[in-house]
């Protein structure tokens, strides 16, 4: 595999020069608080396998029979009053599984149909199983609420261990489940990781603050932070908008929009976003055997070996550009990389100077691995 690596340049990588043109949005990188994927969870019983269950194990036992019995099934009791296991031991063609679905970050309203996945605790397949109707709860193991049922045909992956399955449509919400994102008159966004860092915080909270748009032409509301000015203060003496950390920042909802949240979030997020330069940066995904990296990502004069070659960047190489102010400019990481390319260098030896200068201390950027 060979050098594979794109070039960002300024139009593409930075929302600095394409935040109007190109229409990076606020949505684009963040998300309300409160909208996040949820997950359900149960523990059930497959049936119906190919003697690849559970065996004699105790757990599968009781939990059979209990269900034998809810289901009035014949089932002998002993002097105390107790479940007699025995006419259920050795089950070797049922299993115990634990069951889990994600419910979407918008939430899922009764009625809904979603896959679910399906995990083996100790049976060696469950090839051929069928999930028996399993009661899903929340993630909190102190809330004992029913939110949905589970059950259906087990459906195997070849590229998948034969304890793992799914259940297409396995799973039928009971409840609604709501996304809450609204606290106190307060949003919160949650700044995407890819974008975060404590510039990017104060640039949304400095253009929420400065905002005319949101506002629908309200005479009274020039501003979304209420700022009929007099004397350089605010009259209403507030801020709508205020970053708490490099990933968060809280949002009042303005009086105009207190009885219609979603109409004030839907604009909200449709603001655009001007972000500072990010070509400073190098994503790498190993798996992919693919290297990004930004156009400004610069790097000290180094001379690099590779087996049988010599590559010198900067300290007059080939690659030395002359600043504006006559000075040498620092090499650009890109510069070594279309050398390497050139040269048929492959990915993973590519990958590994790069780690090699980020170790050294000779990268001027941000190395992202995926």
């Amino acid at each position: 595999m060979f050098i594979r690596f794109i070039l960002f340049t300024a139009v593409l990588l930075t929302a600095a020069s394409s935040a109007m043109a190109g229409g990076m949005k606020l949505g684009d990188l963040c998300r309300l608080k409160g909208q996040e994927t949820n997950t359900l969870q149960g523990l059930g019983l497959v049936v119906g396998l190919r003697g690849t269950g559970d065996g004699d194990s105790a757990p599968t036992s009781r939990a059979l029979a209990r269900m034998m019995q809810l289901m009035g099934g014949p089932m002998s009791v002993d002097s105390v009053g107790n479940l007699n296991l025995t006419d259920v031991e050795d089950a070797k063609n049922v299993a115990m599984v634990f069951v889990t679905a994600k419910l979407p970050p918008v939430g899922a309203q009764q009625g809904d149909v979603l896959d679910v996945s399906v995990n083996a605790i100790s049976a060696k397949s469950l090839d051929g199983g069928y999930l028996m109707l399993t009661p899903m709860l929340g993630p909190r193991a102190d809330n004992p609420t029913v939110y949905a049922m589970a059950q259906g045909r087990l459906s195997l992956s070849p590229d998948a261990p034969a304890t793992t399955a799914t259940i297409q449509g396995g799973m039928k919400m009971e409840a609604n489940v709501r996304a809450s994102y609204v606290k106190d008159s307060k949003i919160t966004l949650v700044i995407d990781r890819d974008f975060a860092d404590f510039n990017t915080a104060q640039r949304i909270e400095d253009e929420i603050n400065s905002l005319t748009s949101l506002t629908m032409g309200n005479p009274e509301h020039s501003r979304l932070a209420g700022a009929s000015r007099r004397g350089g203060s605010s009259t209403y003496g507030e801020t709508h908008a205020q970053a708490i950390d490099q990933l968060h920042v809280e949002v009042m909802i303005p009086a105009i929009y207190k009885e219609n949240p979603i109409k004030f979030i839907s604009f909200l997020l449709d603001i655009p976003i001007q972000l500072a330069n990010r070509g400073k940066r190098v994503v790498i995904n190993e798996a992919a055997g693919v290297v990004v990296i930004g156009d400004d990502v610069e790097i000290a004069p180094v001379l690099v070996t590779h087996r049988n070659l010599r590559i010198e960047a900067g300290g007059g190489g080939g690659f030395v550009e002359v600043g504006p102010d006559g000075t040498p400019a620092a090499a650009k990481l890109k510069s070594l990389a279309d050398a390497l390319g050139a040269l048929d260098v492959p990915t993973e030896d590519l990958i590994a100077i790069i780690k090699t200068l980020k170790a050294k201390g000779d990268l001027y950027g941000e190395v992202i691995f995926r």
